[in-house]
């Protein structure tokens, strides 16, 4: 139950004894009640706890002292937990900035006047403090106490993570810091795993798109890539697969660094470097346990990606992510880890290559007729030209940026006969990519697709994807 302007918003489980107690703590009858579902009251909370903008600039000229808890402790909320000290108070606040605006990145950078920090939300790097007179090491400090990194060693590089609640949504992050001219950098991979699976539609894939990944999960076995560059939604994908694959007579175990969505009954492992888990020796283990499906968080060396074709050939059905910059370019990327050609033909079954856009704001998007340049940009890709085009403006709305979320944008292979023996005879990339796939399959083609229905601004297609075939 939260109290806001004298407004009582009554969550899922609000009580008679709890509405009594609002009434006597307000001082009057309640007239203006709200229920809402967990969501909402998970947003409604966290609203009624927000600090204003000004509230997270330490413009009081306070001085910052740094009080250490045990690297021990564990999951902190930080709508419950503002701390005494002013450094816990600007760690708090940021930590809680980059929460509720949706961002996936926090960046702590020491400069030589000071500290900047950014957020990255949307895919767009976000300043949101610049300052002077703030301790620097002592800010570096509380947040490697808050991930149990060594604060002494301050000449390597180190990893951690920092469990956090903020109103009731779970909050995890990745914590990486790395020694700099000016002091140790400081990155924090956010995770909000309160947002839960997004439905394939949702993702922004297309109907013949969503048969394809079900062709895929259905499969018995061999190998289906996503590729991609970090933060293109590789995982969310994945994992969509794994839903489509997650049937009651399938054994379903993953291997990732980190687990970062609870999926119901499908056994999930952890890896952890420092003591031998890899990505390969979770892999080999998995082996053991009877397993039908197999999710891999990551092909990253020649060792994991031998053990991974060796589960396909073996009868099981392999999903894994590869950094790579197209689909096509997934086979020459597993030709550089040491894969022979017919060994990638013989487990290859299907590549997903996936970006991430941003959505034009509704409110305030723009329409022009496309330019003499920009119709033959479709002309080129084979791709009829559109009446006219949408342009980012800004408002209100979408707070001047003049987007709006982000969806995704797909190019899909499967691995059919003919490509298969493309691929065992050694066929180049343009080769590969002039059989796989037709014009408006490609990455571009997808993207310039979805600018014509006015979703994306051309500009953003182009930033994100590039003018290439």
């Amino acid at each position: 139950m939260v109290i806001a302007g004298g407004q009582v918003i009554l969550g899922p489980g609000a009580t008679q004894v709890g509405l009594r107690e609002a009434q006597r703590r307000l001082g009057h009858d309640l007239t203006e009640v709200s229920r809402l579902d967990e969501p909402g009251f998970a947003q409604a909370l966290a609203r009624a706890y927000d600090t204003s903008d000004e509230g997270d600039k330490p413009e009081d000229g306070v001085l910052f002292e740094l009080e250490e808890t045990p690297a021990s402790a564990r999951q902190r909320d930080l709508l419950e937990d503002p701390g005494d000290a002013p450094v816990i108070q600007l760690v708090n606040r940021l930590l809680r900035r980059a929460v509720q605006n949706g961002a996936s990145d926090l960046h702590f950078e020491p400069h030589e006047k000071g500290l900047r920090v950014r957020m990255r939300v949307d895919g767009y790097l976000q300043e949101i403090l610049d300052r002077s007179d703030v301790p620097v090491k002592r800010i570096v400090s509380r947040l490697k106490v808050m991930a149990g990194l060594d604060i002494a060693e301050t000449r390597l590089p180190q990893d951690g993570r920092i469990p956090l609640a903020m109103g009731g949504r779970v909050i995890d992050t990745r914590v990486s810091s790395l020694p700099g001219h000016y002091g140790e950098r400081i990155v924090l991979r956010i995770l909000d795993r309160s947002t839960g699976l997004m439905p394939l539609p949702a993702l922004g894939l297309s109907e013949a798109q969503q048969t394809v990944l079900a062709r895929l999960a259905a499969l018995p076995n061999g190998i289906i890539l996503a590729t991609g560059p970090t933060g293109a939604g590789k995982t969310t994908t994945l994992y969509s697969l794994l839903q489509l694959a997650n049937r009651d007579e399938r054994n379903i175990v993953t291997i990732e660094d980190p687990i970062e969505y609870d999926l119901p009954g499908v056994s999930q492992s952890q890896i952890n470097a420092e003591i031998g888990m890899t990505f390969a020796a979770g892999l080999r283990a998995t082996l053991r346990q009877d397993p039908d499906v197999i999710l891999v968080g990551e092909i990253r060396d020649p060792e994991t990606a031998q053990v991974a074709t060796q589960s396909a050939l073996t009868g099981h059905l392999v999903f894994s992510s590869l950094h790579a910059n197209s689909s096509v370019g997934a086979i020459v990327r597993l030709r550089d880890l040491g894969l022979d050609n017919f060994l990638i033909a013989a487990t290859l079954r299907g590549v997903i290559a996936q970006r991430l856009l941003r959505k034009l704001c509704p409110e305030c998007k723009r329409p022009h007729a496309p330019t003499s340049e920009e119709a033959a940009r479709f002309v080129r890709h084979g791709l009829p030209v559109p009446d006219q085009l949408y342009e980012p403006m800004g408002c209100a709305s979408c707070g001047g940026s003049g987007h709006a979320g982000r969806m995704g944008i797909f190019e899909m292979v499967e691995v059919d006969d003919a490509l298969r023996g493309a691929i065992d005879a050694g066929a180049t990339e343009t080769e590969l990519r002039a059989q796989a796939l037709a014009a408006g399959e490609t990455l571009i083609g997808q993207g310039l697709g979805v600018a014509a229905t006015g979703a994306v601004s051309l500009t953003e297609t182009l930033r994100v994807v590039g003018d290439v075939a």
